[in-house]
């Protein structure tokens, strides 16, 4: 960031959802903190009554919200509440208060020291140290009798700044007062990144400097580029919403299946997680499933979900769907996404651990639950069900997979790319099945040693990476040689640039966030695939993101640059 912040200013972070805005700026209060001289617990057991106590308060709070929350903010908030409830972080408290620390300083370091393990665990445990944090600022603030941290009351349409924004926070903003959203923190599989994408919210993360600018200033957010402008001009203002306009015209009237200038297919999926979510994604212009993450399911219970608890979501997903396809994604859980029921022991490096179908591998009682219920559902139905496993990174896993589906009665089966092995000999992997999804996310993060959820990693997770397009050109190759349609299911799928790359290396399907569909849908009908073709290959030869995406840009139709 140059000048003084309160002076007409240009910085730069990662734009996360495509979309301009320009208006006041809200910094999100930082949450209270224990005072450093808090005084000693004396009592235990009388001071333990009395967390325990904030923390059903701030629960029922969060249950509160819950209730008048729309299907997508709902289950957010209601992990959050599972949270404030669970009795592991009751039980790290009681001894913090034990060793004599004071209510507030003992609920801080007995979240920090939850946190640190769900961190060293990654994945989806990684991921929920957010709400976790979040319900600590709340038990804080309700322990030294200051207001709950959170977004302030918006009396006008505004920017949001904040360090990192809770997902029980960003699940309840609108887009009739929240213009925008900026952040310090975060990437761009965020909690905050996927919900600012899915409302259709401008938003740009790893913002450094943004809680630097005063309250109310006026700023202007590009949350394709990831540009933020404080204090604009009249003419930059002039530019922004003209852009907007643009944007808007683009994306006016697209409909029917994806495809390129020149009429070659590439399918527009959804990605879901629940029930709810295939509900509100049927009703919109998709082509169907690419990406169901039956987890949802599996996670947070003590025992594993049964048969016909099982057959029952799965049914009422497909019927939702009713002839589009589906694809579905067998349980990826394991040492990064521990099951209370199926818990193997701690692992040195759990993202390299016994995750996926290597959990599967173990546990086939498990497994082969699901593939029944799966199989019951499709009987039921008879929908377009492809079930698909993650982590598949040898022959030999993809084939005993593919025999317990197939043993089934399963019509279609596939794998997921996400181990680099997998993709440099997908020939053979693809011989033994009918097809396989790119998940982009953990392939980043593998083809690259980066932590996906370390926010200093960020950059070198740019799924514009030269490496990480030339692992999926491998991918492609083997596709292309077997006769095998290989599609993307991670977060690249819906940048509408990179869309086209992907179109043009072999993809034949792209599975993203609902909202992000018609702006991909647009993109691919201005360019041809020998176009998408000669972009892929420009972006393969750069030496860096930055230099992939400006080498595409620079080809593409103009219109391209008000879609991203």
């Amino acid at each position: 960031m140059s000048g003084d912040t309160e002076l007409h200013s240009t910085f730069h972070g990662i734009g996360v959802s495509a979309g301009t805005a320009v208006g006041p700026l809200v910094v999100v209060t930082p949450p209270p903190k224990p005072p450093a001289d808090e005084p000693a617990t004396t009592d235990a057991d009388a001071a333990a009554a009395t967390v325990h106590g904030v923390l059903e308060d701030v629960a029922k709070g969060l249950e509160e919200r819950a209730a008048v929350a729309n299907d997508h903010a709902r289950p957010i908030l209601e992990a959050g509440v599972m949270m404030a409830r669970d009795p592991g972080l009751a039980a790290g408290i009681d001894t913090q208060l034990q060793a004599g620390k004071g209510p507030a300083t003992a609920v801080t370091d007995a979240v920090e020291e939850i946190c640190a393990m769900f961190t060293a665990l990654g994945g989806y445990m990684a991921e929920r140290v957010t709400d976790l944090r979040d319900v600590r600022d709340r038990a804080v603030a309700r322990l030294l009798g200051q207001p709950e941290p959170g977004v302030p009351s918006l009396s006008v349409p505004s920017i949001l700044a904040a360090h990192d924004l809770a997902p029980a926070e960003t699940a309840t903003l609108t887009t009739e007062t929240c213009l925008g959203i900026i952040t310090e923190a975060g990437g761009p599989t965020s909690h905050t990144a996927i919900l600012a994408s899915q409302l259709g919210i401008p938003a740009v993360v790893q913002a450094a400097g943004i809680l630097k600018v005063p309250f109310g200033t006026t700023v202007a957010i590009d949350g394709g580029v990831g540009e933020i402008t404080v204090n604009p001009t009249d003419q930059e203002v002039a530019l922004l919403e003209e852009r907007k306009r643009r944007r808007a015209a683009a994306l006016a009237g697209g409909t029917g299946n994806g495809a390129t200038k020149d009429g070659y297919p590439v399918a527009l999926l959804a990605n879901i997680g629940t029930a709810a979510d295939a509900h509100k994604a049927a009703a919109q212009a998709v082509e169907g499933v690419g990406l169901f993450r039956t987890e949802f399911l599996f996670l947070d219970r003590d025992t594993m979900p049964t048969l016909e608890e099982q057959t029952a979501t799965y049914t009422e997903v497909f019927t939702a769907f009713g002839d589009r396809r589906i694809v579905v994604r067998t349980l990826d859980a394991g040492a990064d996404k521990p099951l209370k029921f199926a818990d193997l022991g701690p692992e040195e490096n759990p993202a390299l651990g016994r995750r996926g179908i290597r959990l599967g591998m173990i546990r086939t009682d498990v497994l082969d639950t699901q593939l029944e219920a799966l199989a019951a559902a499709y009987r039921a139905t008879r929908a377009d069900v492809r079930v698909m496993a993650p982590m598949i990174a040898t022959q030999a896993e993809a084939m005993w997979f593919a025999d317990r589906v197939r043993g089934l009665g399963l019509p279609k089966v596939g794998i997921m790319i996400e181990v680099p092995a997998a993709a440099i000999r997908s020939k053979g992997i693809l011989y033994h099945v009918d097809f396989a999804s790119l998940g982009t996310n953990d392939l980043s993060q593998y083809t690259m040693a980066a932590d996906r959820m370390q926010g200093e990693l960020a950059p070198l997770l740019d799924p514009w990476e030269p490496a990480l397009l030339d692992v999926v050109a491998l991918a492609c190759e083997g596709g292309q040689l077997m006769g095998k349609p290989i599609g993307v299911c991670g977060e690249a799928g819906g940048d509408p640039a990179l869309a086209l790359v992907l179109a043009g290396l072999g993809v034949s399907s792209l599975s993203m966030a609902p909202g992000k569909v018609p702006a991909v849908r647009t993109a691919l009908g201005l360019h041809t695939l020998t176009q998408c073709q000669q972009m892929a290959a420009a972006a393969r030869a750069g030496t860096n993101a930055t230099d992939a995406k400006t080498a595409v840009l620079a080809m593409a139709d103009p219109v391209l640059r008000d879609l991203v």
